[in-house]
């Protein structure tokens, strides 16, 4: 008799590891959803600023028409959506876009002090701040899913339930991963 109730606890206890094991699987696996969701909210709000700062810029600097197809390409790409990897490599594109729109915006003593420039370098700035804070975000909830899908034992409920692993939102480009080098020589 006492094996028997040895026995029931048992298999009690290995179904209720089973319903906890599924269960942070599901739990985890719409926390990388919501993660996304919020990047995506910020790549939209991005894109929504952009023909506004565009525009602003062409009054000034309606020659540097190249600077003003890409960032239009750019923002297509990222309304369009796609993969995460995807959306990775056109925000970095588009990054280097505006840094590049800034930097003609230097030339252009009056553009720097327009209000409504400022303004809109101010909201994306704040915007890319975000972009940050939900890559993060994101990133965390995919770094618990993907662990535990792949440690033991739930990663046996994962297979079974065929949970695959996300993909980290991360910077494509080798060279943005390097640590700039900083010259200070005395002159």
């Amino acid at each position: 008799m006492t094996l028997g109730y040895i026995f029931l606890a048992l298999i009690v206890a290995v179904g209720g590891y089973l319903v906890y094991a599924y269960n942070g699987l599901v739990s985890n696996k719409n926390l990388v959803a919501e993660g996304w969701s919020g990047i995506d909210v910020q790549l939209k709000r991005r894109a929504d600023l952009i023909p506004n700062l565009v525009e602003t810029v062409k009054g000034y600097a309606s020659h540097e028409d190249k600077i003003f197809r890409d960032l239009a390409e750019l923002r297509a790409k990222s309304i369009a959506g796609g993969s995460v990897a995807d959306q990775s490599a056109v925000g970095q594109a588009m990054s280097a876009a505006l840094g590049r729109l800034f930097a003609i915006a230097e030339a252009y003593p009056e553009l720097k002090a327009d209000a409504n420039f400022r303004d809109l370098q101010d909201k994306l700035t704040g915007v890319e701040d975000e972009i940050q804070m939900s890559r993060r975000y994101y990133n965390g909830a995919v770094r618990n899913l993907n662990t535990m899908i792949e440690s033991f034992p739930s990663n046996l409920v994962a297979n079974f339930f065929r949970f695959t692993k996300a993909e980290f939102f991360e910077i494509g480009d080798a060279a943005q991963r390097e640590t700039p080098k900083v010259d200070f020589k005395t002159r």
